[in-house]
């Protein structure tokens, strides 16, 4: 039933990046690119080829399969019917997120293998940006085992009492805003990054992809646009107790809800603008602070 779902997941996932150039299209009174332009796009990349840099070795070559391949290995473990009482229930909240930052490892490798400086300062943006983000996934990671009592990643999102919402709501929201926060910085949305952008001192995960074309940027776009699914299907699960529904109607509430987050991340678009660089370590410490809170007043109170 889980891997039903996971192929589900598969191919809505280049939506929800049309979902949110919609919503901002919206907001904006234009037409829009309309919600299915990713696939489109993602076809016609498949057809083309891959030109290679001089530079390049094999790493270059692998990077952007190896990095799809973990974050599909990390879909394929996500429990998308929110029950533990399947083949996936011993496996660590901390593999899902660690497979992650493997697809963003490799990304960072294929950019530093073309040798060249602008694509560099991209890799060491991303890094520093993941090294920021990555207490914050801890310490969200540690309240979620105190409001469930359980450590593995089907235990903690299969949701936790829905008296918890009653008696620990201010908690509950300090904690999905915080998780926010991080889907917004790790998917490079605004106002941490903008995919949009083409100036030089303001791109960071854009700034990665610039020798990848063909086959290798649809890719990249697609690791992308899963990755969004991924960590908007998170914040749901952070969002929903535990519900006495069969495990289809969770997985369809659950798959239907992660557009529903595509829209919010339109609206946040549409109303902010990108922050400065320099403003992006405070903003992701800040949140930081609010996960610690959130710990804090669900052990206190």
């Amino acid at each position: 039933m889980n891997f039903l779902f996971f192929i589900l997941a598969v191919v809505l996932a280049p939506l929800l990046p049309g979902i949110v150039n919609q919503t901002k299209a919206f907001f904006a009174g234009r037409r829009g690119p309309g919600f299915f332009r990713l696939y489109f796009d993602l076809w016609k990349l498949l057809r083309k080829s891959c030109p290679r840099s001089t530079t390049s070795t094999w790493l270059f070559d692998l990077a952007p399969a190896i990095s799809l391949a973990a974050t599909l290995v990390a879909g394929m473990i996500f429990p998308w019917t929110l029950d533990t009482a399947t083949t996936l229930s011993g496996i660590s909240a901390v593999l899902f997120f660690y497979l992650l930052g493997t697809g963003r490892f490799f990304t960072v490798l294929g950019a530093l293998d073309t040798g060249s400086a602008f694509e560099g300062m991209g890799a060491s943006r991303e890094v520093q940006f993941s090294a920021l983000v990555e207490p914050i996934v801890f310490v969200i990671l540690g309240f979620l085992v105190l409001a469930t009592g359980q450590t593995s990643l089907a235990g903690l999102l299969a949701g936790y009492d829905a008296g918890a919402w009653a008696h620990h709501s201010i908690s509950l929201v300090l904690a999905v805003l915080a998780f926010f926060a991080v889907l917004l910085s790790e998917c490079c949305r605004v106002p941490f990054d903008d995919p949009e952008t083409h100036l030089e001192l303001t791109m960071i995960h854009e700034a990665m992809i610039l020798d990848n074309a063909g086959p290798d940027l649809a890719f990249i776009l697609y690791g992308a646009a899963f990755k969004m699914m991924l960590l908007a299907a998170f914040l749901v699960a952070l969002l929903l107790p535990a519900l006495p529904l069969a495990a289809p109607a969770k997985a369809a509430l659950l798959l239907a809800s992660t557009l529903g987050v595509a829209v919010l991340v339109g609206i946040v678009e549409s109303v902010i603008a990108r922050m400065r660089f320099l403003k992006t370590p405070q903003v992701l410490s800040g949140a930081l602070m609010v996960a610690i809170l959130a710990t804090l007043l669900f052990v206190l109170f």
